[in-house]
């Protein structure tokens, strides 16, 4: 019976180090996209600045020019008082995506306004046609003529070109299973998008690589 106790334990364990690695691996596939998404400046640094919450899902896959069904999963973070919360993580699925063609694997960045950081917050949000735009690209004037109305502005990037992409029709939903492995069974999305929860040491490069 002991033996039987310590076999399961000992599975437990590694199963959670598995999972573990898996967030690590996550964490720091959307961390080299920030880290291009800011070097780039492609993205307006008025939208940077003026962000409430980044999402980032790293290396969708894409079939053909539309992705359907689930798309992937990534992190999310959001301004505090202190500075960015921990990273969240979250799925992206349902409807399609549109993005860019040509390309087997891309990234997917959101920006959210407050409109969209307090959506978000609830743990699942419908990017409806109203609820997300493809994001402008350029300098800043391009940012001044289009304004920003929707919660979510969102791009894509394949071969370090950062486009807008439209996302309508998805569903942003908070991945569970990814959030308790991290920072344990009492952790809730939104506590750690309020920061609550400090930054496990495998999140500092996605926390060193947004906006300052």
């Amino acid at each position: 019976m002991r033996r039987l106790v310590l076999f399961v334990a000992l599975v437990a364990m590694f199963s959670c180090l598995a999972w573990a690695a898996d967030e690590a691996k996550e964490l720091d596939s959307a961390a080299q996209v920030l880290q291009n998404m800011v070097s780039s400046h492609q993205i307006p640094s008025s939208l940077l600045d003026q962000s409430k919450c980044i999402a980032v899902i790293p290396k969708l896959t894409q079939a053909g020019l539309i992705v359907g069904g689930k798309h992937g999963n990534g992190a999310v973070s959001c301004r505090t008082a202190s500075g960015w919360s921990a990273p969240a993580f979250i799925s992206i699925s349902g409807g399609s995506v549109g993005l860019q063609a040509g390309a087997e694997h891309q990234d997917i960045v959101l920006l959210m306004n407050q409109q969209g950081a307090d959506q978000l917050k609830s743990g699942h949000w419908d990017l409806g046609a109203s609820a997300s735009a493809a994001g402008p690209n350029g300098g800043d004037a391009a940012t001044a003529a289009t304004g920003w109305k929707a919660p979510v502005l969102s791009y894509s990037n394949a071969s370090g070109a950062f486009a807008g992409a439209d996302v309508g029709g998805s569903k942003i939903g908070q991945d569970k299973d990814a959030i308790h492995n991290v920072y344990g069974k009492d952790a809730t999305f939104e506590g750690i998008l309020e920061g609550q929860v400090q930054p496990t040491a495998a999140a500092q490069q996605f926390m060193s690589a947004l906006p300052k």
